[in-house]
């Protein structure tokens, strides 16, 4: 990097890019980016000093930017391979670089606290970045999702070297990372349009194993189907919620609106660590980072605090609405696997109540692979609320729609509506909890749906 003083962003607005565009703006390079749509985050971006344009046009570079000498190009797989832009960085001679190469070499250089899994990563890379900066320990972090207790998707520190680094599995991202030590929340079949097979993914998984420092660590939940492939060295832990396991949490209490549980590690128990985010869904994914934070030092009064004042990721479980009469919960859930646990949650939460889901599909290749598991799990809900496919970066797939979901779904309230149908259907339905859920742009009506619910 000494040799480049700008770093120019394709994506800028992803939550990944956007933690490393805020990195080096704080190193002192001068940053810049491009993205297709302006969004929250993006405006926040700009806001900060950083230049952002939303048309794939080469002459909106800023002129600065045009020169392959000083100027380093960073870009996310979701960029189409035939972006104007892409393709003019390319043919010119400049360095260009996936985002997860860049962030491989930043790990390089420091201790990787590499967070991996189908689901489950955000929020306890999130735990993990809290637990060792409200500690004395300290951490650096590159976070998949804006934490409520920085308000920011990235955590700079000059006493240390540790960063936790949440490590995407998607085009194999994370296999450019050298973590220190590294986590896996869950491996299930998922970007199946990358990977094939199940299998693939699992293989994937165990280079990934591969990759740890020998004098680093592995913590694995237990009964993940990968075989880790460790160096000479490198320790092994597993890690549950309440099945066992070297780290996992015993004599688990929820009432009141409080869930209390006790940490149970190779160092002993640590009695009565309330959640700040009191869902049982938050449990395993505590006890994961209470252990990274435990083996690099973090006292047990300093976890205990640090759980009780965690306040959870934006669209992890995310409270909009929280009254007696009426709760509005929105969830990134995208994954069959995420909407059984995030319903189950719900309706552990209440268990008396009326629990309506709206669910954006996200993609049509997870689609068609899952559209039978996508049913089993919304069938769950009382209420269904069934949207069209956000496609992202894909383009449709003859045959494959959100009708394929609506057929399996066992439940016959439900109905299918266009998103700019929305609101006025909402009106329709009677609930005292709705759920939305889905990593698309359904985030972009939470406002209007909040709104609308206090007005009713």
């Amino acid at each position: 990097m000494n040799t480049f003083s700008q770093v120019y962003f394709l994506g800028i607005g992803g939550i990944g890019m956007s933690a490393i565009a805020r990195y080096y703006k704080a190193k002192g390079f001068l940053v810049a980016g491009y993205d297709r749509s302006r969004s929250a985050l993006c405006e926040t971006l700009e806001q900060e000093g950083i230049l952002v344009h939303y048309e794939d046009d080469v002459n909106f570079i800023p002129k600065q930017f045009l020169d392959s000498k000083t100027t380093l190009v960073v870009y996310t797989p979701a960029i189409p391979k035939e972006n104007q832009e892409l393709c003019f960085f390319q043919e010119n001679g400049f360095v260009v670089q996936k985002r997860a190469q860049v962030l491989g070499q930043i790990t390089r250089s420091a201790r990787g606290l590499c967070i991996a899994g189908t689901h489950g990563k955000t929020t306890t890379s999130n735990m993990t970045a809290h637990l060792l900066h409200s500690s004395s320990i300290g951490c650096n972090a590159f976070l998949g999702g804006i934490a409520k207790n920085f308000s920011t998707n990235l955590v700079l520190s000059e006493k240390t070297d540790l960063v936790v680094i949440e490590a995407d599995e998607f085009d194999r991202s994370f296999h450019q990372l050298t973590p220190y030590m590294a986590v896996i929340t869950a491996a299930d079949a998922d970007h199946l349009d990358i990977y094939g097979s199940k299998e693939a993914v699992l293989d994937s998984f165990t280079h990934f194993t591969s990759l740890i420092s020998p004098e680093g660590c592995l913590i694995m939940k237990k009964g993940i189907d990968v075989k880790p492939c460790l160096q000479e060295g490198v320790r092994f832990f597993s890690y549950s919620a309440n099945d066992g396991g070297d780290f996992h949490a015993e004599n688990i209490r929820v009432g009141n609106g409080q869930l209390i549980f006790d940490f149970v590690s190779p160092k002993g128990v640590l009695k009565d660590v309330e959640l700040g985010v009191p869902v049982m869904i938050n449990v395993e994914n505590a006890v994961a980072a209470m252990a990274i934070a435990q083996l690099n030092g973090v006292s047990d009064d300093e976890m205990r605090e640090a759980m009780r004042t965690f306040a959870g990721t934006t669209r992890r479980f995310d409270f909009h609405i929280k009254r007696e009469d009426l709760n509005f919960i929105d969830d990134y859930a995208h994954h069959p696997e995420e909407l059984k646990a995030s319903i189950f949650s719900v309706k552990q939460l209440f268990p008396d109540k009326r629990v309506c889901g709206i669910f954006q599909p996200h993609l049509y290749t997870r689609t068609r692979d899952f559209y039978k598991e996508f049913a089993q799990a919304l069938s769950m809900l009382d209420d269904i609320i069934l949207l069209d496919i956000y496609p992202a970066r894909e383009l449709p797939i003859q045959g494959v729609s959100s009708q394929l979901i609506f057929d399996e779904i066992q439940n016959s309230s439900k109905v299918l509506c266009r998103k700019e149908d929305l609101l006025k259907e909402l009106k329709n339905h009677r609930f005292d909890v709705l759920l939305t859920i889905g990593a698309g742009d359904i985030d972009k009506m939470l406002l209007q749906i909040k709104s609308q619910l206090l007005e009713s």
